[in-house]
Parts: structure tokens; C-alpha cells; sequence
């Protein structure tokens, strides 16, 4: 079906969509996101068909209000009116589904009697309840449900009781109203499903849509949802983005998204919705110190961890070269794991954000961060990080060779690869270049450099310098710096810092001082820098 798209707030015709059966609405709260969506499924007059077991599941509609045609409501009052002698009270829209369930089975099981008593042969008729119940039970297998004097009822697995629907749990109902609501809408229906996620736990939610699709082939499913997991679960969506609405002219301005970008869609939409400056990361949304410090750090972007420090920077590429679409700022912050300042500078033309230390962990072990955390804790921050620091110099002077050795295989393996991928006239040229490499690259000479350069940074007990170059992941554990700041763990200390940072205090303000300025930035630069 053809879905006519809405007013645009420049005043042009918004369109038309075709040759789509999901369509999915996202954007910021109070863009006016929901106003589109009813503008949508009011352009498909009696076609429209709406979804909502956040409304189903409470009796939230006046009792004034006329039911939209062909819903379920209407179903129910039509029922209702024509048996007054079963007249019934339901006052919420997952009640009255599952009357007028009944009341069409109680209806096909009379026409199938009436048929065999006549002689007539007749298969025994598959209903909408038989098809809601077959997938129900799917999605909760050790759920059962029974058909007695003319109620459903439920038991679970391994027990003898037996219970209405108010025993079942809110994402227990959803399902059973988003099944059976679905095969009630009229064919060739544009379904409207407000917030599909309400009540549904992840691990079902993907394949409960993808089984609805599939059960109504004929129907059109728009999505109006805030989540992210979900809107990316569907793969052939059309997906609109409303950035903001215009009452006074009932106009939207909204952007129909372009399909077969590189990004993934998932990672789009969480953006978009935010409407801030985008600030990519390397590790993983929930477990990696990245995604928890640098939110507090930087608080007027949108953080997003991507895993790799290549993810990072290639997202930053394909972001910003989709700005004309969507105008956000984007950038990245990736470790500096052994790249040299040629490698940092080219990084940072293309917004790529490099610490001046080796490596995340290494961020919370700067002299401003650890005097903040003593102080929070009533230690003596001299005292603390002077002890920190000497561990620190006895840790390296013990790594100085493996660490040399770590930076030299990066640099030939830096330099390899450029070298070989070059244009060569033939297998001899080849041949010759590589006898040449090791030459040309010369690692024993970079290794004793690095080796001197090393040691020239313990003797002059030269701090900065050693974190912009030690990849040493127990570095905060084998510090002790967690127990000369007053924690248990290396867990508790990172945990403390991340606290510190929730709040406003002068600590909080040196650590984020201290941080910004291992970026080479100062506490006004990255303000104004968005404004």
C-alpha cells in the first residue's frame, strides 16, 4: 500500500512511500514523533488499524470517546449490541480481544454444528483464538492456556491451579494482544504499533514482530518506538526520522532516511534521537571504562563505544560525510597504542581525539586525577601520588625492553606495510625491495633509541612521558593506587573516580581538568567548540 507522508514544515507535500511493509518513526522525545505517526494512519482512512498494549492492558480511553473504526472496540460494541443476552462489561481493549475471541469461536463452533447435524461434511474450523493460543504458547511453551464455560483460563507447567489473564505478567498479555490484535485487522491494513517494545523482554521481541509480519503478509506495520535495538531488528523498514513539529501550520520537519548506509542502523537511530554532537569510542557499551568515563568527561556529546579503535575512526568518516543529511557534529576518541606524533597529527585532521597516554587506563592514573580522588578521600594527594608514581617508574624500568620491543614491532609493521604496497614492474623488483626492507627500516636502531629514550624518562623522573608510552594493562592494580586512595580494589577506585565525576565539586572539576588536558584541550575548548 501506498502510505501518503505529511505536511513538510517548508510548506511541500511530503510525498509518498512505496513498495514497503515496514516503516519505522524515530526521533527525539517532543518532536512531535506520535502527531506524525496519527498523521499517517489518518491519510489511510478505513484502512487504519492501531496496536498499543500500553493502552490495551488500561482502561485509559473516556468512555465518550467513539472507537476508531474497525478496531477492536468496535468489534467488541458491535458484538455486544447484537447479543445483548451475553452483554459484556469489559473496560480495557486486552479484555475485549479476548471476548470477541470467544464470541467468533463460540460462533464457528455453532455454524460447525449446525452444518454436521444437517449432514453436511465440514472440517472442523481453525479459529483466531486456535492461532492466537498455537503462537502464544510458542513465545511461552510451559504456559497453557484452557477454554472453560466460555472463559480463557491459564495453568503453568508442573502445576495443578488454574488462573484468569489478571495472573499473567504484563509481558505475558502484550503478546497475547499483539498476536490476536494483528489477525483482527482488515485485510490489506495499515497497522499502527505504538511503542512495540512496551512490556516485551529483548529476547523475544525481534522474533514475536517477525512472526506477526509474516502472519498478516497483506498488512503495512508502522513502528512508532524509542528503541534502538528494535527499530534496527527491522531490516526491510523504511525509516523516517521527524526532527520537530510546527503546530500553528501542522507541519513536520522530517527526513526520509537513506537506505545502505554504512553505518549500522542501530548506532543511527541512538544518535539521531539525541540531537547533541556525536563522540565515538573504542570498547563496549556496557562493561568497557570508555563508555562510563568519557559521558562525564564530555557531557554536551552523544557517546557511543564501537569496539574497535577502526570502527572509531571509520564511523567518524562515514558520519560526517553523511552531515548534510542529519548536521551533527561528529568525532572520535581512540587509544594511543604506540602511534607517533605523524600518526596522532593525521588523526586529529580528521577529528580524531588521541590522549597524550599510552592507553585508557592509563587516564586515571594522571596526577590530577589521582590528587582529586586523595582529597575526596581525606589522603594526603602529595603523599599518595608520590608513592604511586615511584611504583609507576619501578613497573616500567622492568618493561623498558618489552615495551621497547612492542613500539618497534608496531613501527615495522607500520613501515611494511607501506613500503609493500607500492607498484612493482616484476617479481625481481619485489625480491630486491624486501632484501632492502630490513635495511631501510632499521629496528635494531629503533629499538635502542626507544631503550634510551626510555631510561632518559626515568632519570628525569619524567611522569607524563611514561604514560604517554607504557601499554601496560595492571598498571592501576600493581600501582596500589587503590588502597593508597582509601579502596578495596582496583575495581573500586575506577568506580570512585566515575562517582567523583557525577557530581560538581572541585574535585569532580579537577579530574575533568586534568582529562580534557591530557586531549590538549582546556575546560572552555570542547563548549565552545558546539555552540
Amino acid at each position: 500500500m501506498e502510505i501518503q507522508l505529511p505536511l513538510r514544515i517548508d510548506g511541500h507535500t511530503g510525498g509518498v512511500l512505496r513498495e514497503t511493509r515496514q516503516i519505522t518513526v524515530i526521533g527525539a522525545n517532543g518532536s512531535g514523533k506520535s502527531r506524525f505517526c496519527n498523521a499517517l494512519l489518518s491519510a489511510c482512512g478505513d484502512k487504519a488499524y492501531r496496536l498499543s498494549a500500553l493502552r490495551a492492558l488500561f482502561p485509559i480511553r473516556p468512555q465518550d470517546e467513539k472507537p476508531m473504526h474497525g478496531s477492536i472496540d468496535e468489534m467488541f460494541e458491535r458484538i455486544n449490541e447484537a447479543n445483548p443476552q451475553v452483554k459484556n462489561s469489559a473496560n480495557t481493549e486486552f479484555d475485549r480481544l479476548t471476548y470477541v475471541m470467544l464470541m467468533d469461536e463460540f460462533r464457528e463452533l455453532m455454524n460447525f454444528k449446525t452444518h454436521r447435524l444437517m449432514g453436511e461434511k465440514m472440517e472442523f474450523p481453525r479459529t483466531k483464538l486456535d492461532t492466537t493460543v498455537r503462537k502464544w504458547q510458542k513465545v511461552f511453551p510451559k504456559n497453557k492456556v484452557l477454554r472453560e464455560n466460555g472463559k480463557l483460563l491459564f495453568a503453568t507447567e508442573g502445576f495443578d491451579d488454574k488462573f484468569n489473564s489478571m495472573r499473567l505478567s504484563d509481558g505475558e498479555r502484550a503478546v497475547l494482544y499483539y498476536i490476536g490484535g494483528a489477525l483482527y485487522a482488515m485485510p490489506d491494513a495499515v497497522i499502527l504499533v505504538d511503542d512495540p517494545e512496551t512490556f516485551i523482554h529483548h529476547s523475544i521481541m525481534h522474533t514475536l514482530w517477525n512472526v506477526i509480519e509474516e502472519m498478516r503478509p497483506d498488512c503495512t506495520f508502522i513502528y512508532n518506538t524509542h528503541d534502538v535495538d528494535f527499530a534496527s531488528s527491522r531490516v526491510d523498514s523504511q525509516c523516517v526520522w521527524v526532527k520537530s513539529y510546527d503546530p500553528a501550520m501542522k507541519a513536520w520537519d522530517y527526513e526520509v532516511m537513506p537506505r545502505g548506509q554504512e553505518l549500522s542502523d542501530a548506532l543511527y537511530f541512538d544518535i539521531l534521537g539525541s540531537r547533541k554532537p556525536v563522540l565515538f569510542v573504542e570498547g563496549d557499551d556496557r562493561h568497557s571504562i570508555d563508555s562510563r568515563l568519557y559521558p562525564l568527561i564530555f557531557p554536551e556529546y552523544t557517546v557511543k563505544a564501537l569496539g574497535s579503535c577502526d570502527k572509531v575512526i571509520e564511523s567518524v568518516r562515514s558520519f560526517n560525510d553523511l552531515r548534510s543529511f542529519h548536521r551533527l557534529e561528529s568525532r572520535g576518541i581512540v587509544d594511543r597504542d604506540r602511534r607517533n606524533e605523524k600518526e596522532v597529527e593525521y588523526l586529529l585532521k580528521r577529528n580524531i581525539f588521541v590522549p597524550n597516554v599510552a592507553e585508557i587506563e592509563n587516564i586515571l592514573m594522571l596526577e590530577g586525577v589521582i590528587r582529586a580522588v586523595a582529597r575526596h578521600k581525606h589522603r594526603n594527594d602529595g603523599e599518595v601520588f608520590n608513592r604511586v608514581r615511584d611504583a609507576v617508574f619501578k613497573m616500567f624500568a622492568r618493561e623498558i625492553k618489552a615495551q621497547a620491543l612492542e613500539h618497534v614491532r608496531h613501527y615495522v609493521k607500520r613501515n611494511a606495510e607501506t613500503r609493500v604496497d607500492m607498484k612493482f614492474r616484476s617479481i625481481n623488483d619485489v625480491e630486491e625491495h624486501m632484501i632492502d626492507l630490513v635495511n631501510e627500516i632499521n629496528p635494531r636502531g629503533v629499538y635502542e633509541d626507544l631503550c634510551r629514550e626510555f631510561h632518559d624518562y626515568l632519570h628525569n623522573r619524567d611522569y607524563e612521558s611514561v604514560l604517554r608510552v607504557f601499554n601496560y594493562k595492571q598498571m592501576i592494580g600493581d600501582s596500589n593506587v587503590a588502597s593508597l586512595c582509601g579502596f578495596h580494589r582496583k575495581d573500586d577506585y575506577i568506580r570512585g573516580v566515575l562517582n567523583i565525576l557525577k557530581g560538581d565539586s572541585q574535585n569532580a572539576k579537577d579530574i575533568r581538568h586534568a582529562i580534557k588536558k591530557c586531549f590538549g584541550l582546556d575546560d572552555a575548548e570542547t563548549t565552545n567548540n558546539n555552540q
